[in-house]
């Protein structure tokens, strides 16, 4: 099984995110799309946020056993502790399949440093990787004034280091639009062995641009999300470079 497609990566771009919102759609089993061109949207570049944690759970623990020494601390709400590389070894990344309107078929992603171009064919581009899950998290940039160049756009996670994970950290994709309410995809579902995502689709339907909820966990990685959206690329294994600390 691969992990990516040897295909050429992008320029450094400079971007404008577009204002967030004060308000915000959630895309859930019942409310899977959203239609960027009716609410106005469809324009300028569209952010994509990854960002995670670890789930409180995994602090249970240690809590416990801190009550037992403070036991007033059971009067106070639990913390949300964000985490880093002295916490847990997992590291999400971001990627895109995408094709074009010429039927150009790729992928964006930080294995390879195939990291796009928002100012040129792909017209995707991927700002850098977050290996310990920083606040920032990893962003992924899409230029919508070419929205009739881009035929379809599979934003996808997937873990790099090969440790199934996902049931112990709690993602979030979210799409800032240039207008309008952001839109929030939540990677709630509980797949302890999948070690790959399919996010969200983002299409244009006869001109309209059409963000659907997929949150299609694989146990494979990118090949196997390929072969499930029906992409036709070729996958080779991949490796990111060392950090340096």
């Amino acid at each position: 099984m691969g992990f990516f497609d040897g295909l050429l990566g992008g320029r450094a771009a400079e971007f404008d995110s577009g204002s967030a919102a004060s308000n915000s759609i959630e895309l859930t089993r019942r409310h899977q799309q959203v239609s960027l061109t009716k609410q106005g949207a469809a324009t300028g570049n569209l952010r994509v946020n990854l960002t995670w944690r670890m789930r409180t759970s995994d602090f249970d623990g240690e809590q416990r056993t801190s009550l037992l020494r403070h036991p007033f601390k059971a009067l106070k709400p639990p913390e949300v502790m964000g985490h880093g590389q002295s916490m847990v070894n997992v590291d999400l990344d971001l990627g895109a399949l995408y094709e074009l309107a010429d039927g150009t078929k790729g992928v964006v992603q930080p294995l390879g440093g195939l990291l796009g171009d928002v100012n040129a064919p792909p017209y995707v581009k991927l700002s850098g990787d977050d290996r310990f899950g920083s606040a920032s998290g990893e962003t992924m940039y899409v230029n919508l004034d070419h929205r009739d160049d881009i035929k379809r756009l599979l934003v996808f996670v997937y873990i790099y280091d090969q440790t199934p994970a996902f049931d112990r950290t709690h993602a979030i994709v979210t799409l800032y639009p240039s207008n309008g309410p952001r839109i929030e995809i939540g990677l709630d579902e509980r797949h302890p062995q999948a070690r790959s995502c399919a996010v969200v689709m983002i299409e244009n339907v006869k001109g309209e641009l059409v963000v659907r909820r997929e949150v299609k966990f694989v146990y494979g990685f990118q090949g196997e999300l390929d072969r499930l959206y029906g992409w036709g690329l070729q996958w080779g294994r991949g490796y990111k470079t060392k950090v340096e600390k």
